[in-house]
């Protein structure tokens, strides 16, 4: 059950950002680089659909169990491909989990990793995007063989 260590590990991060910092703060870690900035975001990816609070749990309530019962059907064609299809799915799963607590609790997603070139994130975003990363690499390869 490592994913609900990853998911307890997000949510912790994003208590230190709330409990420490005020929305708006930032702290260079290497400046010009890497900063640690507190954000509420009350939409979806790149702040996609901001305020639509309800429509976004729904969907994230919709995705986790859609993941969940994905988990029966990893493809066949090799035991490599099925772990990773596997790890893609609990990862975006576990990253699905982290950002919905966030909006059941407060209405927003807190974010804070700021590579000053691309929209602040969290740990969560990083865990969906290379989770569907594995799931659309292992399902192409898979159709390759």
């Amino acid at each position: 059950m490592w994913w609900l260590a990853f998911v307890a590990v997000d949510q912790w991060l994003k208590w230190l950002v709330r409990t420490r910092m005020l929305p708006g703060d930032s702290i260079p870690l290497i400046p010009h680089v890497l900063h640690l900035t507190s954000v509420h975001n009350t939409g979806a990816a790149f702040g996609l659909l901001r305020g639509a609070g309800p429509l976004l749990i729904l969907i994230s309530v919709a995705v986790v169990i859609v993941l969940a019962l994905s988990l029966r059907h990893a493809p066949d064609d090799s035991a490599i491909l099925r772990r990773l299809y596997r790890l893609g799915i609990w990862l975006v799963l576990s990253g699905a989990v982290g950002n919905l607590i966030d909006r059941l609790r407060f209405g927003y997603v807190i974010d804070f990793i700021d590579l000053r070139v691309w929209p602040v994130f969290n740990l969560a975003d990083s865990a969906i995007t290379v989770g569907m990363g594995l799931l659309v690499w292992t399902i192409l390869r898979g159709k390759q063989a």
